[in-house]
């Protein structure tokens, strides 16, 4: 079996079905780990329920041998955090989104994060 990355970049109920494929978890066997219903797995897994709290994210990782960091959305929340606590950075981080050209290159990409 290939080498589990650390970050998923795909969306959470696309990871959360990886994750159970992996682990080879049912929806009733997480839902056991995870005290929460498989109905509600099967929802998150195909995106008819929003992304759960970190608190269920942290959960649903440990049931599945993983970080919460390795859920994009959990990491999202936490840059999000971070960035309100720190006006300037947004500032600054907008600017260098917005230039011309950002994100076209790896070198771009690199800038902004300085």
């Amino acid at each position: 079996m290939p080498r589990r990355r650390r970050f998923s970049e795909d969306g959470f109920g696309i990871t959360l079905e990886r994750l159970m494929t992996e682990t080879k978890v049912t929806y009733r066997g997480l839902g056991e780990r995870t005290e929460l219903s498989a109905g509600y797995l099967n929802h998150l897994v195909h995106g008819n329920r929003p992304v759960p709290s970190n608190d269920v994210v942290q959960t649903l990782a440990r049931a599945l041998g993983v970080e919460p960091e390795h859920f994009r959305e959990y990491r999202l929340r936490v840059i999000t955090e971070r960035l309100e606590a720190m006006p300037e950075l947004i500032d600054r981080l907008y600017r260098r989104l917005a230039e011309p050209g950002s994100g076209e290159g790896h070198d771009e990409g690199e800038r902004a994060a300085r």
